[in-house]
């Protein structure tokens, strides 16, 4: 009885070697792949954010009826709720608020943290490293710990209840998170820019203003956005002192009034959020390279 060799059996050494123009092929559908699935992720993730903003847009420009009944486009589109919302009492006057709220207290806060910050990135001096860590540990205290005594100093020392006053002085004393993050930013800026500057004879005043704050428009930027932001959206601190005084309102508590005023009116409320949204996302779509490369770089050195 005769046998029949088997032929050996194909092992992976022995598979054809791919060709360059194979290679290439299977790389470039690799990166197609690639391509899909990470803006399938971005797409999804941004809709996601995206989405609720819409359903607000589209509510505040709905008749009472249609509003909030389950049609999620609008039969007829009532571009007048925004004109309603302006016309409310009070409205403009929490507009104004919130403006001077929000203006000041960022102007006030770059002011007084700049210095701050430089002298705690830049100079060497005994206590320094306790002065930065009481910065620190005061962004660690809740404000509702000290709000007692605070309203008590500035209604019965001062007389400023039922104004924004008590909210706006004390920005012009420093932010301990303003500080903390332009001292990181800070401290990126080479030491050899400052010396040249004093070698011609700049004083540390000049030198701050000419050299270190040209170089620092990233890092002030981000904190003044960050304290724009705050101011514009703060609802604890107008409520505690200037509740009494509807003309102190700013436009983050007055729209709590005009949700109950309004209950029943879905499409002038999400009107009026919208108006009240607005301001914060168009600043931000303008200043946020200025404001994404601040973050950024705040975290280059310790």
């Amino acid at each position: 009885m005769t046998t029949t060799a088997l032929p050996p059996r194909a092992t992976r050494a022995s598979r054809p070697t791919p060709t360059p123009a194979q290679a290439a092929a299977r790389a470039r559908r690799k990166s197609v792949l690639h391509w899909i699935a990470v803006h399938t992720g971005a797409l999804a993730a941004a809709l996601f954010f995206v989405l609720p903003f819409v359903f607000v847009f589209l509510t505040s420009v709905m008749s009472d009826s249609q509003a909030m009944s389950g049609d999620l486009w609008p039969h007829e589109w009532r571009w007048s709720n925004y004109a309603d919302v302006f016309n409310t009492p009070g409205f403009l006057t929490w507009w104004r608020n919130s403006l001077i709220y929000a203006g000041l207290g960022t102007l006030f806060t770059v002011c007084s943290s700049i210095p701050v910050a430089y002298a705690l990135a830049k100079f060497r001096f005994r206590g320094r490293r306790g002065a930065m860590i009481l910065v620190i540990s005061t962004m660690m205290l809740p404000p509702q710990v000290i709000v007692i005594p605070m309203y008590l100093v500035w209604a019965q020392q001062f007389g400023l209840s039922g104004s924004l006053w008590p909210l706006i002085i004390p920005m012009a004393f420093g932010d301990a998170y303003s500080i903390f993050l332009l001292r990181q930013f800070l401290l990126t800026i080479p030491k050899e820019y400052l010396e040249s500057a004093r070698v011609d004879g700049c004083g540390e005043i000049r030198t701050l203003l000419t050299i270190v704050v040209p170089m620092a428009k990233p890092g002030i930027a981000a904190i003044a956005l960050f304290q724009f932001f705050y101011c514009w959206n703060d609802y604890f601190g107008p409520q505690i002192y200037a509740a009494q005084n509807p003309g102190a309102w700013t436009l983050s508590y007055g729209l709590e009034s005009f949700k109950s005023a309004h209950s029943v009116n879905w499409n002038l409320t999400m009107a009026a959020t919208l108006l009240v949204m607005a301001p914060v996302i168009i600043v931000f779509f303008f200043a946020q390279k200025a404001f994404v490369e601040g973050v950024t770089l705040t975290g280059v050195k310790g």
